[in-house]
């Protein structure tokens, strides 16, 4: 047991600091959307790169995201009945969404986008505007690196579904009794 608290402990940290990081792009995505506006419509001035980087930084936000906001209990579900459901309930319905839905569909994912992520690594897939940033294939990388941080997050998820389930960890000190979302900064 010690072992899984120590893998969950694991996971929940490096899904924290991404998350925590993630963040703090959101801060920079507005930041560089007023420089563009400011620069378009005041200085009759613009840059593709610029703009490019704002959808990139759009990406990694969503993309990288998703992971933290699994851990912090923040996807939509239908809570008609989940919201009345017990502590032991609600993990045993995380458990077998973690193991039926959660698992397979990010392994799919992953599987399903390797391939196209590899072409778009071996011809260094650029922007179609000269100007614009050369590296659209790491933008395409995000698609194997979301489902691959969603798969962990996931695994930790389920195992402390599971330790709910046996008994091992007090149900007060889970996710799923407490929805509570602490501040980023």
């Amino acid at each position: 047991m010690k072992f899984v608290s120590l893998t969950i402990d694991a996971i929940d940290r490096i899904t924290d600091l991404t998350g925590r990081i993630v963040s703090w792009l959101c801060l920079v995505m507005v930041v560089m959307t007023v420089v563009v506006v400011v620069l378009r419509y005041y200085f009759q001035s613009g840059s593709i790169a610029l703009q490019e980087s704002i959808t990139y930084l759009h990406g990694l936000v969503f993309m990288l995201g998703i992971a933290f906001t699994l851990q912090r209990g923040g996807h939509v579900r239908v809570d008609i009945f989940y919201r009345s459901f017990s502590p032991r309930r609600k993990a045993l319905v995380d458990l077998i969404g973690g193991l039926v839905f959660l698992l397979p569909v990010s392994l799919l994912i992953f599987a399903f986008s390797w391939d196209y992520v590899a072409a778009s690594w071996a011809i260094g897939e650029t922007s179609e505007e000269r100007s614009g940033i050369q590296g659209i294939y790491l933008l395409k990388t995000l698609l194997l690196l979301m489902p691959a941080t969603l798969l962990l997050q996931g695994i930790a998820e389920i195992l402390k579904s599971a330790l709910v389930l046996m008994g091992k960890q007090p149900i007060t000190e889970s996710r799923i009794e407490s929805n509570h979302i602490e501040p980023l900064i």
